[in-house]
Formats: structure tokens, C-alpha cells, sequence
């Protein structure tokens, strides 16, 4: 039996019609090389099916064209879209992503940062609250290699880090319901241990109070991101403050189990002025995490945080630290983009 031949470098310089140092630029992504060069040898490396040593190529002082990723929670729609955006862009630029699921624990993450150093990636993005991340911080920093860091809130201080703008999301879409005619808003969802929610509902306190409007503590309901939970709350909210004409929901799975809950309760979903109380109509508005293309078909107004803008932004920040363009820390805020009902 034939074993197969191992394709090497130098088969993809004759195939290509170049040199083996050129293939080695393009492969590390050093050094001035053509676009059309550039397609040629990726073409033939495609055609061949060559398959490079990453570990051996980053020993020798190139990149390996790998980024590492440490995702606190991929199950989290936000997170998902941050991860999928940041894989499109660096796919676009010829790089890999080596992803990992560290948990909010600190030893899980120092060994998922182990994990990742070992395959000799060119930098790492940590997503979310990871473990400790000033030590992983540190330890980035004694290796030399970038590290960035994306997160829903704002929680570690003097770090390269992208993150949503939550509380300008939150006073552009109560904002949005007040110019509507709503005076009775409410809030309904998220945990009050949550940085993302506590900044969301700085945003929204702050534009009632920028309107001069009422603040009751007893309408601000915590709920569990379930359909059900949310279709009981806001049930019971509006039984015992049947004059509340909107609801601002913490993410749409809060947002359609409202939904359920109004139709349940025989009230109706959609934007009235101040006579919607009489037409038993009140107003849904929610953060989404997803593009507007994927929002759910609800009578609601949408205020998206873009995760997967994000996630390419990302791309182009680690693009610009690998080849050092780019060495100061800096924390980028990503604002909102408001979706009108429709």
C-alpha cells in the first residue's frame, strides 16, 4: 500500500512559481508581498493541501497566524455574535482563531491561557469576566503578547479593551419610548448582580430623571432570562400598576416572555401615546444582541449592542498590536444602534 506523499514548503514554491523565501513571507504574514503573489501561493497551498507547523513557524521568530480566544460563556447570545464577528475578520486576513471556554473561574482561565501559549499564538482576546484578568494581564505582558480584552461591562481598569456603550443604549431606547408619550416606564429582567444590567439601569434612571419623570424602585422587577418567569412578572407588574404604559425589557428572551404576558393578560403589545393605557395597549422596548436582520418578529422597539461589530473591531485592533502599530492602552466604547418598532 502507497503512503501518501508529505507536501512541503518547496512543493508549494514549484506549484506557485515562486520562491520558497516568498512562500515563507506570505506564510507568516511578514514582508512586502503582492496581492496577486499572495493569492498564488494561497491558491497552490489550497490546491496542494499543505498544512504548515504553526509551533514550528512561531519558534523561529515568525507568527503562527493563530489568535487565541478565551470565551467566558459561549452559550450567551452576545458572545456567540462577538465570536462569530471575530472569526469572519480574521478568516478575511488569512489568520486562524483557536477558541476556548474558560468559565468565570481564575485557575480554569490561567489553564486555558497555558493552553493557548502552547500553540504559540500571536496574541490572545479574552471575552468576558475571565478568572483574574489582571494576572493574566501580567503574564501576557512578560511574554510580550498582545492581549485584549472584550467584555458586556466595564470591569477591569488600565486594560486594552472593546466593550458596548450599555448605559447610552439604555437612555436612547427610554428616550425613545418618553418622545413616544410614555410617562409610566418600567423595567423588567436581568440579576442585580449583573454590571451589565446595573449600567443599563443607570442609563434608563438617568433619562427619567433628565425628563422629570417618576422613579419607583418597586418597578424595577430582577427576573431569570426565561419566557415564563418574564410572562408572570410583568403579569403581576401590571396588575398592581395597571397604569404603566411601557416596559423595558433585559434581553429579548425577557422581552417575548412580556410579550406572552400581555397577550396572556389580554392586553396588546405595541406603541400608543399617552391613550394607550385605554386602548390596553403597553409599549415592549428590550436590548438585543443579535443583527437586525435576526431580531425576533415582536411589536417591539429594539436597541442593539453590536457584538459582532465588536468582534471585528477586535480583529483589527489584535491586526494592529501583532504588527505593533498600535502599543497603548485603550478602551473603546461601542455605542448602540436604536430599532424602531415596525
Amino acid at each position: 500500500m502507497s503512503v501518501a506523499k508529505k507536501i512541503t514548503i518547496n512543493d508549494v514554491a514549484l506549484a506557485a512559481g515562486v520562491s520558497v523565501s516568498t512562500v515563507s513571507l506570505v506564510l507568516s504574514g511578514k514582508g512586502r508581498i503582492s496581492h496577486a503573489t499572495g493569492e498564488r501561493v494561497n491558491e497552490a497551498i489550497e490546491k496542494l493541501g499543505f498544512v504548515r507547523n504553526r509551533q514550528a513557524v512561531s519558534l523561529r521568530g515568525g507568527q503562527s497566524g493563530v489568535i487565541g480566544l478565551m470565551v467566558c460563556d459561549l452559550s450567551s447570545p452576545f458572545y456567540a455574535e462577538l465570536t462569530a464577528g471575530l472569526s469572519e475578520a480574521l478568516e478575511a486576513q488569512g489568520r486562524m482563531l483557536f477558541l476556548t471556554q474558560c468559565g468565570r473561574d481564575a485557575d480554569q482561565s490561567e489553564r486555558c491561557f497555558a493552553t493557548l501559549l502552547s500553540q504559540g499564538v500571536d496574541g490572545v482576546i479574552i471575552a468576558g469576566a475571565a478568572g483574574e484578568g489582571a494576572s493574566l494581564r501580567d503574564m501576557a505582558a512578560a511574554r510580550q503578547l498582545p492581549l485584549l480584552f472584550a467584555s458586556r461591562a466595564s470591569h477591569l481598569d488600565e486594560a486594552d479593551i472593546i466593550r458596548p456603550d450599555n448605559m447610552q443604549a439604555a437612555q436612547l431606547v427610554t428616550e425613545h419610548l418618553i418622545r413616544r408619550g410614555h410617562q409610566r416606564i418600567a423595567w423588567l429582567g436581568g440579576r442585580s448582580s449583573s454590571l451589565t444590567r446595573a449600567e443599563r439601569l443607570g442609563g434608563y434612571c438617568a433619562t427619567l430623571l433628565q425628563y422629570g419623570l417618576p422613579f419607583h424602585s418597586d418597578w424595577v422587577l430582577e427576573c431569570e432570562p426565561s419566557q415564563k418567569q418574564a410572562a408572570e412578572a410583568i403579569s403581576d407588574l401590571l396588575r398592581r400598576n395597571p397604569t404603566i404604559s411601557a416596559v423595558l425589557c433585559h434581553n429579548s428572551t425577557v422581552a417575548m416572555g412580556a410579550w406572552f404576558g400581555l397577550m396572556r393578560g389580554g392586553r396588546q403589545g405595541g406603541e400608543g401615546g399617552m391613550e394607550s393605557y385605554y386602548d390596553r395597549q403597553v409599549a415592549l422596548a428590550a436590548f438585543a444582541e443579535v443583527p437586525e436582520a435576526a431580531l425576533d418578529d415582536l411589536p417591539v422597539t429594539w436597541v442593539t449592542t453590536p457584538a459582532r461589530e465588536i468582534g471585528h473591531t477586535l480583529a483589527g485592533r489584535m491586526l494592529q498590536r501583532i504588527n505593533q502599530e498600535e502599543g497603548a492602552l485603550r478602551h473603546q466604547i461601542i455605542p448602540a444602534r436604536l430599532v424602531p418598532q415596525r
